[in-house]
């Protein structure tokens, strides 16, 4: 009992509940940079990511209130839903950035205009009366094998959801993928050089196409983390700037999906940390806007430091990104 009371007051520690904290709201961040980096890695840069994750929460939203079932069959569903309006979304930006060869920048940027807060996800969100309303259902933390209680671990590891539980599956999946299989190794000789890699034999096209429309998709699922889980209902701009982060966060993880683990929960600490700090009672001195500004300020230092072509190359990104390519062109 006397166990079970020091475990009960250490994880109600500051440290402890900032570390959760950082899981939880790295999540959707994590999602989300997973699907930039397969984008990214295939030579195709993804600015609209803020667009597909607005979309990927309202329509998840709405799949979890409309749709019948269990609570755990109408999640998964809900999820499938923002995966499949996600990957619409980055389908549109595959067509005009790999077929008519648009500026990859500026189809990016007119997605997210297009999808966001002032576009299509707030017209679904007030067409399908979704707001003011709390989910039907909602993804709740687990205790993972009776650990949830255990000192420090248990709140981190052992008491998540299994949205985050999933997105460490993603990470695991899609870092052997990129570097012990045939498709992943392709698909990085296709962002580093598309014209060796058509040349051997191997669908430049096909792999860019693929893998914006998959990392769409999973930035629909880092959206509806938001509506699902984070902030269980909808409102319009949910979140609140997530896929620009994102999109640094791949840039800041070197390009690698084991590190997009780290940077998506450092970035989740200092979204967090607000929360807390006011929980506490302790930002009466400090505006909290401070804190709230700060995985923003942590974005643009880390897209200043890199802005340059040769920081680009040291930093390991493909040597093809953002540059459209067509067999002619050889």
């Amino acid at each position: 009992m006397t166990g079970q009371l020091l475990a009960s007051g250490v994880n109600d520690g500051f440290v402890v509940l900032v570390l959760a904290s950082a899981v939880l709201y790295g999540t959707p961040l994590l999602f989300a940079a997973l699907g930039e980096l397969l984008a990214e890695r295939s030579g195709v840069l993804n600015l609209g990511v803020e667009g597909m994750m607005l979309v990927g929460a309202v329509t998840g939203f709405w799949a979890v209130q409309r749709l019948a079932g269990a609570g755990a069959v109408s999640l998964a569903a809900a999820l499938a839903v923002a995966a499949v309006a996600g990957a619409l979304m980055a389908l549109i930006h595959a067509f005009l950035a790999i077929t008519l060869r648009a500026n990859q920048i500026v189809s990016g940027l007119a997605l997210t205009i297009f999808a966001g807060a002032a576009g299509l996800s707030s017209y679904l969100g007030n067409d399908l009366g979704l707001s003011g309303a709390p989910a039907r259902h909602a993804f709740t933390p687990l205790d993972l094998f009776g650990l949830g209680g255990l000192p420090i671990l248990g709140p981190v590891l052992f008491a998540q959801s299994a949205l985050v539980y999933l997105s460490w599956v993603c990470v695991l999946a899609v870092g052997l993928y990129l570097s012990r299989t045939r498709p992943g190794l392709n698909v990085r000789a296709v962002g580093e050089a598309p014209a060796a890699a058509d040349a051997m034999g191997i669908g430049v096209t096909a792999y860019r196409y693929v893998h914006t429309t998959a990392g769409g998709a999973l930035a629909g699922i880092g959206g509806a983390c938001f509506s699902l889980q984070i902030t269980p209902q909808w409102v319009d701009g949910l979140t609140g700037g997530a896929g620009w982060i994102a999109v640094a966060l791949v840039i800041f993880a070197f390009w690698r999906a084991e590190l997009c683990l780290v940077g998506a929960y450092l970035f989740g600490a200092f979204s967090a940390l607000p929360l807390l700090l006011q929980a506490r009672g302790w930002l009466t001195s400090v505006p909290s806007e401070v804190f709230t500004s700060l995985p923003y300020v942590m974005t643009i230092v880390v897209l200043v430091t890199v802005s340059s072509g040769a920081a680009k190359r040291r930093l390991g990104a493909p040597a093809a990104l953002g540059t459209p390519y067509v067999r002619e062109e050889r």
